[in-house]
């Protein structure tokens, strides 16, 4: 099937008829507590753009959140599913082999960063990549905590809910959370106490602290930290803090984690968001773009701590499921084959200058952020720098009656993202932004 015409094109209100017939029948036969952003039911989609039953072509600046970076419809990813799925859709790789694991997990090895021997898992959701990191930290160390910063997301699992850092929707009522979890400040430059020029600084003294003195640093097995937060705002920590925090943990034996499931694969203008400092973790968790909308994560480290766990201590019935390692391989043919993580800078160039604009020229705009094809813009109260949580719900709703998709995230739900596919059309690009601007002055 042919890609679909790449404009915004309205036919009905949004949601139309046909969409809000069906959400009908979904409030009728499925559970109630997952959320919807856009209440529309999708009949196709690709590039840039989605298109709903009612023939509406909207623009996508969510990717899916953070998945769908080379398409929702990319051809080498299809063709490469297509060719898998005639062979066999499922053997369970710890049952009998199969070389598309393999395939994956060097290509894993060679991407991630560092030159360092490594060794690749693969599992299939981020919060189950994250879970399974922290197995294997315990084991390599033989130590039981895990330290997690403020406004992080690491999933909705119970070890992966307890490391995330928001209450609603994501804890409330599901306690008691799992044990030997502790947190520190995120250094958010924006609402840093001291200042941002002092976040990155004061921010690795209150690490130090908690570590040495409230747990121990001979009992924290591992540190995990996302270098861009996704869902708590995303948060760019300042220079030098994942650099201190690398080297912290190493001076203590702990694993260091990096958490890449939503900014890994070229989303923020390198390949893996550490990359922007050089710095090298010692265990890498991907998800996410990784597979182009197939269900695939990986854990993916130094070889002497992933060799840590016994056999049989790690894997999963559908971990590395065949057809999604095909597609894996197809996404990271196309993002490598089409420079992917320049195009993510080129579209930095072309969106963060309206949206620091919009700073500038909207009192309700209190900061602009991100980096690559992964930015955003945080509201406030004008005047103060409390969080505006109705105005970010308001720009989102304007948008998609407009027929962009756009997310709201945050700790304080204040925060618009914006994740369009690596592929997208810059035109296109171009009038997402546009709506966007219109809703934001219009909300201010």
């Amino acid at each position: 099937m042919s890609q679909p015409e790449q404009r915004r094109i309205l036919r009905t209100a949004i949601p139309g008829p046909r969409s809000q017939e069906l959400h009908a029948r979904r409030r009728q036969e499925v559970a109630g507590g997952f959320g919807i952003a856009v209440p529309v039911f999708v009949d196709r989609a690709g590039g840039g753009v989605v298109v709903d039953v009612d023939g509406n072509h909207l623009i996508d600046l969510a990717s899916g959140i953070a998945v769908t970076s080379v398409g929702a419809a990319d051809p080498t990813v299809v063709d490469r599913v297509a060719r898998q799925a005639e062979r066999f859709t499922h053997t369970c790789f710890m049952v009998t082999e199969y070389d598309g694991f393999v395939e994956v997990a060097a290509a894993l090895n060679r991407l991630t960063p560092g030159d360092h021997d490594k060794r690749t898992a693969l599992f299939t959701t981020g919060a189950e990549a994250v879970e399974n990191a922290v197995k294997i930290a315990r084991a390599a160390t033989g130590r039981p905590a895990v330290v997690a910063l403020g406004h992080a997301y690491h999933g909705r699992t119970l070890l992966t809910m307890s490391l995330t850092a928001k209450n609603v929707p994501y804890k409330e009522g599901f306690g008691p959370f799992a044990a030997e979890v502790y947190r520190v400040p995120s250094p958010y430059p924006y609402r840093w106490p001291g200042g941002p020029e002092k976040a990155a600084e004061e921010g690795l003294a209150a690490l130090r602290d908690t570590v040495q003195s409230q747990i121990g640093a001979h009992n924290v097995a591992a540190i995990i930290v996302e270098p861009i937060q996704g869902e708590g705002g995303f948060i760019v920590p300042p220079a030098g803090y994942l650099r201190g925090v690398q080297e912290f943990a190493a001076e203590h034996g702990i694993v260091f984690i990096a958490d890449e499931i939503q900014t890994g694969f070229g989303r923020t203008g390198a390949m893996f968001a550490c990359d922007h400092e050089g710095v090298v973790p010692d265990l890498v968790t991907t998800a996410k773009a990784l597979a182009g909308g197939l269900p695939l994560a990986a854990v993916t480290g130094r070889a002497e701590i992933m060799d840590a766990v016994a056999p049989g201590g790690i894997g999963g019935t559908y971990a590395g499921n065949p057809v999604a390692c095909a597609a894996a391989l197809g996404a990271l043919e196309t993002i490598e084959r089409d420079s992917l993580v320049e195009r993510a800078r080129a579209i930095e160039a072309a969106v963060l200058p309206r949206l620091e604009a919009l700073r500038e020229s909207c009192a309700s705009v209190g900061d602009v952020r991100g980096r690559g094809a992964m930015l955003a813009v945080e509201f406030v109260r004008p005047g103060s720098t409390d969080p505006a949580p109705e105005t970010a719900r308001a720009v989102a709703e304007a948008c998609h009656r407009a027929g962009v998709i756009t997310l709201v995230c945050g700790t304080y739900g204040n925060v618009i993202r914006l994740l369009p596919p690596l592929v997208i059309d810059f035109d296109l690009l171009a009038d997402g932004v546009g709506v966007l601007e219109a809703a934001v002055r219009e909300a201010s």
